[in-house]
Order: C-alpha cells, then structure tokens, then sequence
C-alpha cells in the first residue's frame, strides 16, 4: 500500500508600491474573502516556478508586464486556514503598463491605497505579512 505524501497550496502575492501607496484590490464573486481587500496574486500552477506564477497572474489581475529577474522575494508565509499553504511576497520597482481590472467578475476594484491607511477590511493574513515586510522579516507563520 503506497502511502500518500502531504500537499499543500502554494501562492504568490505581488506587494507593488509607488509614492506611498500600494496596489490593492476588492475581491468579490471568488468564494474567498469577498468583500476583503488584499493583493494581485494566485495560486501556482504546476511547472511553473513562483515567480512565474507572480509575473502571470500581475499580467491575468492587472494587466502589468514584470520581467522575471525584477521580482523580488519579501517574504514568505507558512499559514493555516481553510488549508494549509505557503504564501510567497514579491515587490518589484520595475514593470510595464498601468494597473487595469483585467478580472471585473472577481474584482470589485483595483485601486492604489495609502500605505498608511490599510482599509479595516484588509484580509488579516494580508496586513500581517505588510508589517512583517516593513520590519525586514522575512518568515512567519500565521493561523497555527
């Protein structure tokens, strides 16, 4: 009898800032959060590396071309919710293109928000891994 290995969910989140505020979305219609605001990101696919993911969900959320050598690990997230996942945070400086909704059926908006005035219905796991990137820490755990 073969025993079968423990899985879990990987993701990528994309943390991009300019002049003090950070590029956040309202998700809706997805089943997660709805209602919340949180970052362009997703899961990665199989055969495809993190960044990978990363570079093709900014240009699938928001319509922005990210070279591959231009994101930037920030943090890493081991997490328990619904499932257990690793949640990967990139930042970049350099990217082609003006954020766009590309996805209005599970976007409610994409907007550029104050850094220091995360809305109140920011997902929780989201506005932990923000303070722990501004602290330069690069693992947590969150949800255990």
């Amino acid at each position: 009898m073969s025993e079968q290995r423990f899985k879990f969910i990987a993701e990528a989140h994309l943390v991009l800032r300019h002049e003090g505020k950070l590029l956040m979305l309202l998700r809706q219609n997805t089943g997660y959060m709805d209602g919340h605001w949180g970052l362009v990101a997703g899961h990665v696919d199989g055969a495809e590396t993190f960044r990978q993911a990363m570079q093709r969900e900014a240009l699938e959320e928001a319509g922005l071309s990210i070279a591959l050598d231009d994101l930037h690990l920030a943090h890493m997230m081991h997490r328990n919710s619904d499932s257990e996942r690793v949640s990967l945070f990139f930042t970049t400086e350099h990217w082609q293109g003006t954020p766009t909704n590309m996805e209005p059926d599970k976007c409610a908006a994409l907007t550029w928000t104050p850094e220091n005035a995360l809305p109140d219905s920011t997902i929780p796991y989201i506005r932990a891994a923000l303070g722990f990137i501004d602290k330069a820490q690069h693992y947590s755990e969150y949800g255990w």
